[in-house]
């Protein structure tokens, strides 16, 4: 490609033939103004037919706008399965989602009609969309859409694999939960999938499989096998140094994560599956402030993970944390269950809670195939066809019900009181009362499943004020029935609660060592847990407000107290290279949070 200094074209009015139509705000089209804007930090450039700009399978680091001519976005480029998903003329920029969190592209883009782009560096993109956040808006509104029909048409990778299999479950809910482009085929019911092994020479029993491009198999890969491949970013195993770590994504770890990278504290965000944490689960948050229309919680959850990107913050998915051990210089180590550490001189602590099994006889056989803890797009394209029941009384539960009515023909809620208000937010239960397809069985419990050829065929259903039992026929089952803090691999090392939640403020000080608090020069600060510099934050801290709100909060306030923290210490906290100043008080409004229970 060659440049030349030549003014910008203007967006032209009409698109080009064949040009895609902006879908759900997806391909909008740059007002000849932002183009001005951008072309003073970028580089003209002469692309050809046939010339690729972006290739499937590879990073890019170049945000690209077409100043004329047109391009085309391509699946399997180069393959036999090769097909064009969207066409591009002038005006309109390339782009999606993985671009701005370093993954590698899921399509290739290709020149269609010669013409001319505009080049900028991906990071000097970040710097000026700060500037304009008009022009930032539209671009990440523009990129969340074209993820979501990535994902919608099967782009990405291919997943091979049984139903019954747990594994195919671990790696189709990773990709799932990351919403990384993809394509199940199922081992038992797609006729492709046979063709695929033999093409292979790989026998059924050693599945699930993942096909990148015909080029790449990996057999059963964990999930950060998975993750590499596509560039997620899980931690290195050499040990690392850090101001803040926060364990754990969901929206009070994000909300931290916000405020300690905006405020020039090196900061890493870790989590074992995906941002989000289980608000990401959510179908729809409709109570949460200043979405009057709702968000889906995963849709919050990229938002809170751009932006803490922006300011610097490294997120690493998926990472497992192991341990947390003090160290005699005042920071703090956290191990990976995968090998590797990270030292840091204070640790947030957002690992959050996860929804509580249901205790019944032989509900274990059919756990891996049609009883679900979470209610998304995922868990609804294995049932929806087919009746399913959902036990639970507390928000979580209300807003499964009303997704999975929108997608099955009956939703049967199993609550154990008499008064479904009881738990339960007033606008849940009246759309709920009012749905033709739900019907709510109050005094109700499971006693048991009725399974055949490991799937569920029904459940055993008992009124717990009259002892009667029947069979309720249903092919799924949704379980929201409380949550259990995620503090088992904290051990002993900081004060827990008597039902395992992490004890803050006074409390914990009471129940710290003798010797901890010697010489602090202070007490236990408010969200501060036993060991001086590490907090916890959200759903795993003992007498938190299950909201979003109240999460995204608690991880702000946090940063407060890390930085009172390290105002009484002689510890050096390292800052971003343009940081002259001690960042207190430079506070950055977050776009959103969420908690890390969908319980809202």
């Amino acid at each position: 490609m060659a440049g030349d200094d030549r003014p910008p074209e203007a967006a032209p009015d009409e698109a080009v033939p064949f040009e895609t139509p902006d879908l759900y705000g997806a391909y909008p089209r740059l007002s000849q103004t932002q183009i001005a804007f951008l072309a003073e930090h970028g580089e003209r450039l002469r692309v050809e037919p046939a010339q690729v700009l972006v290739r499937e399978g590879e990073r890019c680091a170049e945000f690209l706008v077409i100043l004329s001519g047109s391009i085309e976005v391509v699946e399997a480029h180069g393959t036999p399965d090769e097909r064009v998903l969207r066409v591009h003329g002038p005006g309109r920029f390339l782009g999606e989602l993985g671009l701005l969190q370093g993954q590698v592209a899921f399509y290739t883009a290709r020149v269609r009609a010669p013409g001319e782009v505009l080049s900028l560096p991906i990071d000097r993109l970040r710097m000026l969309v700060a500037r304009d956040p008009i022009l930032g808006d539209l671009i990440l509104r523009a990129y969340l859409g074209r993820r979501a029909l990535l994902v919608g048409v099967g782009a990405g990778f291919r997943l091979l694999g049984s139903r019954y299999s747990p594994d195919t479950r671990r790696l189709r809910e990773f990709a799932a939960r990351n919403r990384l482009p993809h394509r199940w085929i199922d081992l038992e019911a797609d006729e492709e999938a046979e063709a695929l092994l033999r093409r292979f020479s790989i026998p059924p029993e050693e599945t699930p499989i993942v096909i990148w491009r015909d080029e790449r198999v990996l057999r059963n890969p964990s999930n950060a096998e998975l993750a590499r491949l596509i560039g997620l970013s899980p931690p290195s195993t050499e040990e690392t140094r850090s101001d803040l770590i926060i364990v754990g994504s969901g929206p009070a770890g994000l909300a931290a994560a916000v405020y300690g990278a905006s405020e020039g504290l090196t900061t890493a965000l870790l989590d074992a599956i995906a941002t989000g944490g289980q608000a990401s689960t959510s179908s729809l948050i409709e109570n949460y402030f200043g979405f009057p229309s709702g968000i889906s919680g995963s849709d919050l959850a990229e938002r809170g993970e751009l932006q803490a990107r922006k300011f610097g913050a490294q997120v690493w998915v998926p990472a497992e944390a192991a341990l947390l051990k003090p160290e005699d210089d005042g920071y703090y180590r956290v191990t990976f269950a995968d090998g590797g550490d990270v030292v840091s001189h204070t640790v947030v602590l957002a690992t959050g809670a996860w929804y509580r099994r249901l205790e019944v006889p032989g509900i274990e056989r059919v756990e891996g195939t049609s009883v679900y803890y979470a209610a998304t797009v995922y868990e609804a394209q294995q049932c929806s066809a087919d009746p399913v029941a959902v036990v639970g009384g507390g928000n979580s539960a209300g807003q499964a019900v009303l997704f999975l009515a929108q997608r099955v023909p009956r939703v049967h809620l199993l609550i154990r009181g008499p008064d479904l208000g009881a738990k339960m937010s007033r606008y849940l239960v009246d759309q709920i009362e009012r749905h033709p397809r739900v019907n709510v069985l109050r005094n109700s419990e499971v006693r048991g499943v009725v399974e055949g050829d490991d799937v569920l065929r029904a459940i055993v259903v008992e009124n717990n004020r009259t002892g009667e039992r029947r069979n309720l026929v249903v092919r799924a089952m949704f379980v929201f029935i409380g949550t259990r803090p995620r503090t088992a691999w904290l051990g002993d090392v900081v004060a827990l609660d008597d039902r395992g939640f992490v004890l803050t403020g006074a409390s914990a000080q009471a129940r710290a060592s003798g010797t901890v608090w010697e010489g602090q020069g202070r007490t236990c600060l408010g969200l501060e847990t036993s060991l001086p510099g590490v907090f916890a934050v959200g759903d795993v801290r003992s007498g938190s407000v299950k909201r979003v709100a109240s999460a995204a909060g608690e991880g702000a306030m946090a940063i407060h107290q890390v930085h009172e923290h390290l105002g009484h210490t002689t510890v050096d906290v390292a800052r971003h290279p343009d940081d002259t100043e001690a960042p207190s008080g430079r506070f950055t409004e977050p776009g959103g949070g969420h908690n890390t229970s969908p319980a809202h």
